[in-house]
């Protein structure tokens, strides 16, 4: 039996690829760091968890409307008008099975076949498939180190065709960890309203900010912005219901429409057991305690990283303003030698690094060979002892 082309196309996750690489080894004996990690590593509070017991006790298990339950719609509402100056109706809100579900849909909504979608790059290595298997085309825009790998509003303009239909915007950013101001998302969304472009706006990480930086949507900008933007969100990283499976968007009210229209054929509605438990994790005053202490958690982090990582020779990278990881330009060991092999890219440095007791992300995954992106979402300890093995590595390396 023949696999559709469209499938066909479709790239293995080289994430996938290098975790199963590194559970195979620690399953051998093998002592292994993760720098994987695409999830906060807390339990879901269990605030959330008792309400998703009291979904089961009342019999809250059967078939909820396509697009999500409406106490839980009015929620997500609720939350958008309070956090990002933002007022939608319920009707304007889908609820998924996760974020990938609704950024999936929202691709689907708005991109023909042929339509061109410009993806600032480094990208989150799912954008590029989902964009495929909507029959879209993708326009890279190349960003720079100098620039924090945030992309310009010349740089976008520059990227225009008579076929771009949207764009898609990433902040904070996977896999950089970059957070675009709110001045350069002005700029960016002066160019929409010229050109007359559509943006989905992935804020997932929007709680995952330090350093004073404030989560701005584009979406804010102006009444055109708000009608031609889809904001993608979901509990996942906010409040670690990574599991749990629940995305949301917001959108113009026909867009929204045939998105529901959509859902109802594909996957129909999200758990409501999920739906249920995720009321309480919006509008119980437990959900942000929780969030705050994860966020100064994750802080605490980040600076003992960026600390052992400016002690490193022969590496790079900027500081991450957002979400939990660091990119690392490793570039210049390129050409040069590990225990006889030589490292020419990003996934050779990764299957390397392996050796070496630590599994890192090859930038190739997010379309920048020069580097690899590296978690924090890790105990302190483990940071501590898989940045000394990475400097032990690189040090190896002649």
């Amino acid at each position: 039996m023949c696999v559709s082309k469209k499938v066909g196309r479709i790239a293995q996750s080289l994430t996938l690829e290098i975790t199963a690489k590194a559970k195979k080894m620690k399953a051998e004996g093998i002592s292994i760091i993760g720098f994987g990690a695409g999830e906060p590593d807390f339990n879901t509070p269990e605030f959330i968890i008792d309400s998703a017991k009291k979904a089961l006790d009342i019999g809250f298990t059967k078939y909820t409307p396509a697009s999500g339950m409406v106490e839980l719609k009015k929620a997500i509402c609720e939350k958008f008008s309070k956090e990002n100056n933002l007022n939608y109706d319920p009707a304007q809100i889908v609820v998924s099975s996760g974020a990938k579900s609704s950024l999936y849909h929202a691709i689907c909504a708005i991109v023909d076949d042929g339509d061109e979608v410009i993806l600032p790059s480094p990208y989150w290595l799912t954008y590029p498939e989902l964009i495929a298997l909507a029959g879209g085309e993708c326009v890279y825009v190349q960003t720079l180190k100098e620039n924090e790998y945030k992309m310009t509003a010349k740089q976008f303009e520059d990227a225009i065709t008579d076929k771009t239909k949207c764009l898609i915007l990433n902040s904070p950013n996977n896999p950089t960890g970059a957070v675009y101001t709110k001045e350069e998302l002005v700029e960016i969304a002066k160019v929409c309203e010229k050109h007359k472009i559509y943006v989905i706006s992935d804020e997932i990480y929007e709680k995952l900010v330090y350093d004073g930086e404030v989560h701005y949507s584009i979406a804010e900008h102006s009444d055109f912005m708000k009608e031609h933007t889809i904001v993608v969100n979901g509990m996942s990283k906010t409040y670690s219901m990574t599991g749990w499976r629940i995305g949301y968007l917001a959108a113009p009210l026909n867009i929204a429409k045939a998105i529901s229209s959509m859902q109802s054929h594909t996957t129909s509605n999200p758990c409501s057991i999920a739906q249920y438990a995720s009321v309480s994790a919006l509008t119980d005053p437990k959900g942000k305690e929780f969030v705050d202490y994860m966020q100064k958690v994750f802080d605490e982090r980040r600076r003992l990283m960026v600390e052992k990582l400016s002690k490193m020779k022969k590496i790079t990278y900027i500081e991450p303003k957002g979400a939990f990881y660091v990119f690392v330009n490793v570039s210049s060991l390129y050409g040069k030698a590990f225990e006889g092999t030589i490292i020419d890219g990003s996934l050779k440095f990764a299957d390397c690094a392996l050796k070496n007791g630590i599994a890192v992300i090859p930038g190739v995954a997010f379309g920048n060979d020069e580097c690899i992106r590296i978690s924090y979402a890790i105990s302190k300890e483990d940071i501590t002892v898989g940045l000394d093995r990475l400097a032990d590595f690189i040090e190896k390396i002649n």
